[in-house]
């Protein structure tokens, strides 16, 4: 699968790739710088005039095999994104027959492994615990938060808020997501799961993630809940995730938390001139 390489006089290419339904456009910009502005952010991830999609991530040259930004629906930038990662990875050993990597982003260095059987491994680092690290407004005991329902804090390099629920099918997650990103214990705003333990070793999951809405998977708030659930002692620290979008395997190790799932490359696909003078 080639690198893709901007053209400015006829637009710019794209990939259009998923992980668990958690879809992603993705650009390539190692061979020509790209300028991405909360606008153009915007403009690509419109579902009616644009391409649509719950991160826009952008693969940069750097030290390591690659430097992975990542920008939410809305425009505002992410320190981290699991299966955008996930589905770069794949994209790069595909490209260069490797099976392991190293890439860079805003939340620090992550390994990924091909897993065998079409699934790719991320490590996403240890988990960030301290209400400063998270951040949070205030110190608290983020194991349970002083919040209607008791949920956890974690970190990721992004900020979650976990809630463990009795039935998460029975929420009303449009209502309760919009509600809990923008409480003001999180400054900047945060990733709101509700979670349903079915077994030591399986939990059930819904994801509304901050500037986008409800999305179908996360790794991210995947990686979170798994280490909430182990933290509060109602799993192990190896557990199957059942997602709206399908199921992603997380094991929070003494290296930090890998996270296993499939990907999926839809289409490639360019931007047109029109379409990218019409953003301003």
């Amino acid at each position: 699968m080639p690198a893709m390489q901007q053209t400015h006089d006829t637009g710019l290419p794209f990939m259009k790739m998923h992980g668990l339904g958690n879809d992603f456009v993705i650009v390539d910009a190692r061979a020509d710088s790209i300028e991405v502005t909360p606008a153009l952010a915007r403009g690509i991830g419109h579902r009616q005039f644009g391409v649509g999609f719950d991160q826009l991530a952008v693969i940069e040259n750097g030290e390591a095999d690659a430097h992975l930004v990542f920008y939410n629906a809305d425009g505002s930038t992410s320190a981290a994104c699991g299966n955008a990662t996930r589905c770069i990875a794949r994209f790069l050993m595909e490209e260069t027959g490797k099976l392991n990597l190293t890439l860079t982003t805003e939340r620090g260095t992550l390994y990924a492994r091909d897993a065998g059987g079409g699934l790719t491994s991320v490590n996403m680092g240890q988990p960030q615990l301290s209400w400063h690290e998270i951040p949070l407004a205030e110190e608290v005991d983020t194991l349970e938060l002083p919040i209607e329902g008791g949920p956890s804090a974690t970190g990721m390099g992004n900020p979650h808020c976990t809630f463990f629920v009795e039935d998460a099918e029975a929420i009303p997650l449009t209502e309760f997501g919009s509600r809990y990103e923008h409480h003001p214990l999180y400054p900047e705003r945060t990733n709101v799961q509700v979670a349903q333990v079915i077994g030591p070793d399986h939990i059930r999951m819904r994801v509304w993630e901050r500037g986008v809405g409800i999305t179908l998977a996360s790794g991210s708030s995947s990686c979170a809940t798994a280490v909430a659930a182990a933290r509060r002692g109602l799993t192990g620290r190896r557990v199957q995730i059942d997602l709206d979008g399908g199921t992603i395997w997380i094991d929070w190790r003494e290296d930090g938390v890998w996270m296993t799932g499939p990907t999926c490359h839809v289409f490639s696909g360019t931007l047109t001139p029109e379409f990218l003078g019409s953003l301003g």
